[in-house]
């Protein structure tokens, strides 16, 4: 496989119109392509960094990367993948954001081979004239047959007219930028095929549009917050390890070629021999898990955290460095696990799991009280140590 082919097909849902259309432009063309990021929340998960991924395989293959942060299009709000209308966000949360998502992608990302933009710097100077010029591109139909809003209007609520405008703005990014590509995930499909046809209707360009398919979450249902299954991209390296090392058996190889750099030669080898039984899941998913702790922390934090895992999970021994909380007396088992956690809801749910241990007992009571100096394990992979404070 080229390095053409492998960059349409790793990491790739869909191109839009056509994969051999996009390759064609790309044998003859460095193309410039770019992936919006409207900076609405705080924590960012591995399914995350799947976009990012795809865009750093075209910036070191030498093509011009834009990576656009939405701070315009986010004082709108995606109504993407929602059944509800979107909580409106300030100008000042969005920089705040914008920081933190820089700090959780740079281990993945060459700030040298990559531009930032912000769309805010030409949408907030679009007059009245600009806006009907760009509306008068796309249809009102069109934009109210989008499932989700069809969805709310079937069950009686509201689709708010500022939600409408979003796929437009996104649109006009491409036409601002004059871009031969733009990237998103799976949700983004319709807004990313609104600004291909204002490219065509505006620039008479053609614009392609590639999707990255979404990955599941530890338990194989969608990876979400609450759900309690995300491996998040600030996870130290011994809760990242032991994450992976929960996996279902069916992600090793999703997971090796849409969140490592692992050569797919090798995936291809691993995948073979977990058909032919000649490589156990458990090997394989260490191998997983070394590859993205070391991508994300270090070789070093990798091969550490894979010895604690050998450690206490498999063999059932406590860490050396068992973290101490101080609790005071009679602190209820389910306040502790929140106050770890930071989800009184999800201490809950792994009591109702039976997933709490206090020395070496399963705990399902959440008034159960601690009195002194207990060794607590939470899940597969977190264990503590509580101290009563004075």
């Amino acid at each position: 496989m080229n390095k053409i082919d492998e960059i349409l097909t790793r990491r790739v849902e869909k191109v839009l119109p056509s994969k051999d259309g996009l390759k064609r432009l790309m044998q003859v063309k460095k193309i410039k392509l770019y992936q919006g990021f409207d900076a609405t929340g705080g924590r960012l998960h591995l399914g995350h960094s799947v976009g990012i991924r795809k865009l750093m395989d075209f910036a070191n293959a030498g093509h011009e990367v834009i990576f656009l942060f939405g701070t315009g299009t986010v004082l709108a709000g995606d109504p993407s993948g929602r059944d509800t209308g979107r909580k409106l966000i300030t100008e000042d949360e969005v920089e705040e954001n914008i920081k933190s998502w820089r700090e959780q992608v740079s281990p993945l990302v060459d700030w040298d081979k990559i531009k930032i933009l912000k769309n805010g710097d030409w949408l907030k100077d679009l007059k009245l004239q600009d806006i009907i010029n760009i509306a008068s591109n796309i249809s009102a139909v069109q934009l109210f047959k989008r499932e989700m809003f069809q969805r709310r209007i079937d069950a009686g609520d509201t689709v708010w007219y500022h939600e409408t405008m979003y796929p437009l703005l996104q649109g006009y990014d491409s036409v601002y930028m004059d871009v031969d590509l733009e990237i998103g995930g799976t949700d983004q499909e319709f807004n990313m095929l609104v600004g291909r046809e204002l490219m065509q209707k505006m620039k008479s360009k053609e614009k392609f549009v590639l999707t990255t398919p979404m990955i599941l979450g530890t338990d194989g249902g969608k990876m979400s917050k609450s759900r309690g299954n995300c491996i998040w991209l600030d996870d130290p390296p011994n809760d990242m390890f032991a994450k992976i090392m929960a996996l279902i058996d069916s992600q090793i190889v999703t997971y090796m070629q849409l969140v490592t750099d692992i050569p797919m030669e090798r995936i291809e080898a691993v995948e073979k021999g977990l058909k032919e039984g000649t490589i156990h899941p458990l090997d394989a998913k260490k191998e997983l898990a070394l590859a993205v702790v070391a991508q994300l922390h270090s070789e070093e934090s990798a091969v550490a955290a894979k010895e604690a895992f050998e450690k206490t999970v498999q063999k059932g021994e406590l860490p050396e460095d068992l973290e101490t909380v101080m609790v005071e007396n009679e602190t209820t088992v389910v306040d502790l696990i929140a106050k770890v956690l930071g989800s009184k809801s999800e201490a809950k749910r792994l009591l109702s799991q039976k997933a709490i241990e206090i020395n070496g007992s399963v705990v399902e009571n959440p008034s159960t009280k601690l009195v002194g100096e207990e060794n607590i394990k939470i899940g597969k992979k977190k264990f503590i140590r509580t101290k009563i404070s004075n």
